[in-house]
């Protein structure tokens, strides 16, 4: 999809990943709609940006309703719609408690559905659309000590490869980011167990909304932000039970680190 004079609305996108796509989306001529939990933030990516911004709860379904009938009385029908806001604890099954799961769950997966129950639609009857989710590598593979994250993640990969094979040919597209390690919020400090449990290389948010926009442009479903993560797939798929092996030996190494 050429994303010149296109509509994209964009969530999270008052920092990181999101701010860094709002910014690329518009070079590449698109009308973004930044939409996040921080108005402020987003206010000042919009204004940065000649575009609109909305304050919105991702995980409720009628803010995500209202933040849609926003950006279609401002610009019309929605082209592309960006599911990249996500939050993350860290933890084990033991000691996460169910309110935190319930967050995670609406945050990260139901904010997916939401968006698409909001804008599949108009999309449909049109014939014409893009839906794009982020996930992360730990929803392929999984990630060590972040349990509500690897399972969510996992969640969302099944939703946009469902979506994919469900809409493709009725016009329209999805792609899913699967990110290692990026510079963002989420992310946190230099000290940080996320930045001491990291797998691989920690990228730049530009560098990934250039990945992002290149996809887009191909029409290409899946974004690894680094190629040593398809050979970690390759792995998991080619020897289950040797991947497994290995992913305990890790486990082992960060429970001996504290």
């Amino acid at each position: 999809m050429d994303l010149r004079e296109k509509h994209a609305i964009i969530t999270g996108g008052a920092s990181g990943i999101g701010a860094a796509t709002a910014r690329e989306f518009a070079r590449l001529g698109a009308v973004v709609v930044v939409a996040d939990k921080n108005g402020d933030g987003a206010g000042e990516v919009a204004n940065e940006i000649g575009g609109v911004a909305v304050a919105c709860d991702v995980g409720d379904e009628a803010d995500v309703n209202a933040l849609v009938a926003k950006a279609e009385a401002a610009n019309g029908p929605v082209d592309v719609f960006f599911s990249n806001a996500g939050i993350a604890t860290g933890g084990y099954p033991l000691d996460t408690d169910i309110d935190t799961w319930n967050e995670q769950w609406q945050v990260n997966v139901m904010a997916h559905v939401f968006a698409v129950r909001a804008v599949l639609p108009s999309m449909l009857e049109r014939e014409s659309g893009y839906l794009l989710h982020t996930a992360s590598i730990a929803g392929i593979l999984t990630s060590h000590a972040n349990l509500t994250y690897a399972v969510t993640k996992h969640a969302v990969v099944g939703l946009a490869e469902w979506l994919s094979i469900t809409y493709h040919n009725k016009g329209i597209r999805v792609s899913l980011l699967a990110p290692l390690g990026v510079r963002t919020p989420m992310l946190g400090s230099s000290s940080s167990s996320f930045v001491s449990n990291a797998a691989g290389p920690i990228k730049e948010p530009e560098e990934v909304a250039r990945m992002v926009s290149d996809a887009v442009f191909e029409e290409r479903f899946l974004i690894l932000t680094d190629p040593i993560a398809e050979t970690w797939m390759a792995r998991k798929a080619g020897d289950l039970e040797r991947w497994l092996n290995g992913m305990r030996r890790m486990q082992s190494r960060i429970e001996g680190a504290g």
